[in-house]
């Protein structure tokens, strides 16, 4: 007999292992996600990626703003589940909510644990130059994704991968780990091991006064940043007042003055080395390739972004 859960996620990220979860029969006794906001030109209320799956697998859906409060917490007894799990929810969970489902709470998190606690593990492994990535399923405690890990998937990151394309890649390799957890949790054959203390970093969240482009850093570390922003929140630079935003770069040739356009393939030069741009982004615009790009916006060689 499968296991009685409960689901925790809200984020694009978290879909693909609920719908795991579905495929392989699981017994999914409620849904817990983030409450709809507005959104939009018009601001509809626009609810959650999960909520909008949960609901096509007719599943019951629940978004209390917190958790702290009793009655939220005997709500969360009541559903009789086995075992709970939390995918990217976004809300804390207390110790009696950790301690209401009997087998635990347990977590996919995108990073190989202990490295990349925190907010934004994909970001931030990108932004450092990490070259492998991966997936570790925990069994969630108090602290900050400081549980014990009961599986680790590896996956390589490529020179030229974004934060998007990685992002794909785990919420896949999450929602295959997950049932092989759950499915060592119900014969009683889970193992689970202490995260070390040697290793530990932190993936802070994102803020907007680092995403502009710094052409004086080395050019492998311009490319980091560039695409460990990308698609979301962006890097960008700006030229002639106006505000670019790049999607995706690689390493190019030459070098010179940093913020210094070295060719018309849009090569810019960076503190050692350079960057090429090969998909940017205007403000309101539509994402293009930089040949299209710079059809519509003329830039010579020699001139000059910040």
């Amino acid at each position: 007999m499968s296991l009685r859960l409960i689901f925790m996620g809200t984020p694009d990220f978290a879909v693909p292992a609920l719908a795991e979860l579905v495929s392989r029969g699981y017994d999914i006794a409620a849904v817990y996600t983030r409450a709809p906001k507005p959104a939009g030109r018009g601001m509809d209320m626009q609810p959650t990626s999960v909520e909008r799956e949960a609901r096509r697998f007719g599943l019951p859906v629940l978004t209390p703003s917190s958790l702290k409060s009793t009655e939220a917490q005997a709500a969360l007894r009541a559903h009789g589940a086995d075992a709970a799990v939390v995918v990217a929810y976004g809300l804390i969970l207390p110790k009696p909510i950790l301690e209401a489902v009997p087998l635990g709470c347990f977590n996919i998190h995108a990073s190989l644990l202990p490295r990349w606690r925190g907010a934004a593990p994909i970001n931030r492994a990108i932004m450092a130059g990490d070259t492998e990535s991966g997936v570790t399923v925990m069994k969630m405690d108090e602290g900050l994704d400081t549980g014990a890990m009961a599986m680790v998937e590896r996956t390589p990151i490529g020179a030229d991968m974004t934060a998007g394309d990685l992002h794909d890649v785990l919420a896949r390799l999450g929602a295959e780990l997950m049932p092989r957890a759950l499915g060592a949790l119900e014969r009683g054959t889970l193992n689970l091991t202490p995260q070390p203390a040697a290793g530990v970093t932190y993936a802070e969240k994102i803020s907007k006064d680092e995403t502009r482009i710094d052409w004086s850093k080395p050019a492998r570390d311009a490319h980091n940043h560039i695409r460990g922003l990308s698609p979301f929140p962006g890097a960008w630079f700006e030229i002639d007042n106006t505000r670019v935003k790049v999607l995706r770069s690689t390493r190019g040739e030459g070098s010179g003055a940093p913020g210094t356009v070295l060719d018309e393939q849009l090569t810019i030069a960076c503190g050692d080395g350079a960057v090429r741009m090969v998909e940017l982004q205007r403000a309101g615009r539509q994402a293009m390739k930089v040949d299209e790009f710079l059809r519509g916006t003329a830039i010579k060689s020699g001139a000059r972004v910040g």
